[in-house]
């Protein structure tokens, strides 16, 4: 069951991302109006003429790696700034589907922990970018 969990967790977040990613290109699944200041900040969003079609082309390309199974922990770290958006739109403009979110943060946390060995680097505070080839005779000679 724990190896099969982490497919099945990668499955479904990828398949919510990428039908609701596609939908914001095809518009085949029929969405609610947003009152309020809620719809204001949409509203504004899609006048922007480019926010919309990156949050959605975001969500279909982090959707599709994570089912193709390639690349995941690129799709998780693309992933997380649009979940901490649509959980912050809810907490702040549009309270409710509270349920929905916690799925989505849930499965999110729980594949960055499945796959907590490929974020190492990333989470090292000690990083050092990695020397080109043509640094290679002067690093030499600085250590000499």
């Amino acid at each position: 069951m724990s190896r099969l969990l982490p497919t099945v967790a990668r499955s479904l977040l990828g398949l919510l991302f990428l039908v609701f990613g596609l939908n914001g290109f095809l518009h085949f699944l029929p969405m609610p109006p947003h009152p309020g200041r809620a719809g204001e900040f949409l509203g504004a969003l899609a006048a922007s003429g480019y926010m919309f079609p990156l949050i959605k082309g975001t969500e279909v390309v982090g959707g599709a790696l994570l089912l193709s199974g390639r690349l995941v922990p690129l799709a998780l770290i693309l992933l997380a700034p649009v979940i901490v958006n649509i959980v912050a739109f809810h907490l702040a403009l549009e309270p409710g589907g509270y349920g929905m979110l916690a799925f989505i943060v849930g499965l999110e946390v729980y594949l960055a922990w499945a796959y907590r060995d490929s974020f190492a680097g990333v989470l090292n505070p000690n990083a050092r970018p990695v020397a080109g080839e043509h640094a290679a005779p002067q690093l030499a000679r600085a250590r000499a």
